[in-house]
């Protein structure tokens, strides 16, 4: 009983500093007299009251915002979307399970002068203003928060820089794996993304724990199966798979999904996604034409990530999964792009995957075998 108490107390990450005290001065830098905006859910009290603290002794100008639990399918309660509209420096969702969806901007999204379309006022304004740092984590657990938070950001960086360099001018991406999977995945004009833990610059944020590289593959441009042995997001939550799901990817899409119950959890879960969509434009929750477009991508392919963080592990929560060595992770529903909006973003991992690079000319690069980074 006292070891679990322990357990579930936040630790120093060293002699000095806390994890949230790395996390307030190393990730974002908070500096004195910034907005500082925490949202959280009562599962998540003593990590955001310990970023609060952090942030208050690095100067910033903290507050601190509480709603109740929200899933894939909910909305954030309308004065926590007013407090990030106030356009904080700094936001930080400290969410038991998701934010919440933002309804105002799904049925009419915010728009940047070059077009580009945000369902989110917390997107609108990291993304497509840029005058916000922000900071997500769906499921953060005290534990996890001190075993993955106070890593060495520096060599977390160099490792995804070093990613990125290898992706420059690969049109294709082949992966396999022990479990089955076997996809080919057309990412020619996509530009990888990194969750570097470096989210100093307004216009950046990630997740904590940090430690991925992903990209979203072109719309349509997916094709094999893909066959998830790690962990699966729901809905409802995340769980470590009992039993692997198969997916058959055809044309960029889900097709067929077999396997025991996680598969039919799944597959209720895409199963809402698309009769929301139909029905959130029957109630002018979205624009005139968008409920088929939700729907469509409801089995869109919209994220190939690689987990770099080697403190993480496959706990069943797929906020440190999915940045686990060894690991790779897909995504069905929206992508990163903007180009492919969807109600859900469903990560799934895949186990000690082996991916294949392939460049405009032809030649090929490994980058994965068997898990292992080359």
């Amino acid at each position: 009983m006292l070891l679990d108490k322990l357990k579930n107390k936040i630790e120093p990450a060293s002699k000095d500093r806390s994890p949230a005290q790395v996390v307030v001065q190393d990730v974002v830098a908070v500096k004195k007299g910034e907005r500082v905006l925490i949202i959280a859910n009562p599962a998540t009290n003593e990590i955001a009251q310990d970023l609060f603290m952090a942030s208050s002794e690095a100067g910033g100008v903290p507050t601190l915002v509480y709603q109740s639990d929200k899933t894939s399918f909910d909305n954030a309660n309308p004065e926590v979307l007013a407090a990030i509209a106030t356009e904080p420096e700094v936001c930080f969702s400290i969410s038991n399970i998701k934010l919440g969806k933002d309804p105002g901007a799904t049925a009419k999204p915010y728009k940047t002068e070059d077009g580009q379309e945000f369902s989110h006022i917390f997107d609108y304004l990291l993304d497509g203003k840029k005058t916000m740092r922000g900071v997500w984590t769906p499921g953060i657990t005290v534990d996890m928060m001190n075993r993955t938070a106070a890593i060495d950001y520096k060599e977390l960086g160099e490792r995804c820089k070093k990613m990125d360099e290898l992706f420059a001018g690969a049109v294709k991406v082949f992966v396999t794996a022990p479990g089955g999977t076997d996809i080919k995945i057309s990412i020619n004009g996509r530009k990888l993304m990194a969750d570097d833990g470096n989210f100093t610059i307004p216009g950046t944020g990630g997740n904590i724990p940090a430690g991925e590289v992903f990209i979203s593959p072109v719309v349509g441009g997916a094709e094999g199966v893909i066959v998830y042995d790690g962990s699966m997001t729901f809905a409802d939550g995340d769980s470590i798979l009992e039993t692997p799901i198969t997916c058959v990817v055809e044309n960029g899409f889900v097709k067929n999904i077999e396997g025991g119950a996680e598969a039919k959890r799944l597959l209720k879960t895409i199963t809402e996604a698309e009769q929301r969509a139909v029905q959130y434009e029957k109630e002018k929750k979205l624009p005139q034409g968008q409920g088929a477009v939700y729907k469509k991508n409801a089995r869109n392919i919209g994220e190939l990530g690689i987990g770099l963080n080697p403190a993480a592990q496959i706990t069943g929560n797929m906020l440190e999964d999915e940045k686990a060595f060894h690991t790779c992770h897909f995504a069905i529903g929206e992508n990163y792009d903007n180009d492919a909006p969807s109600l859900i973003h469903l990560d799934g991992v895949v186990r000690d995957p082996t991916i294949t690079l392939e460049y405009a000319d032809g030649s090929k690069k490994q980058i994965l075998v068997k898990g292992q980074l080359i």
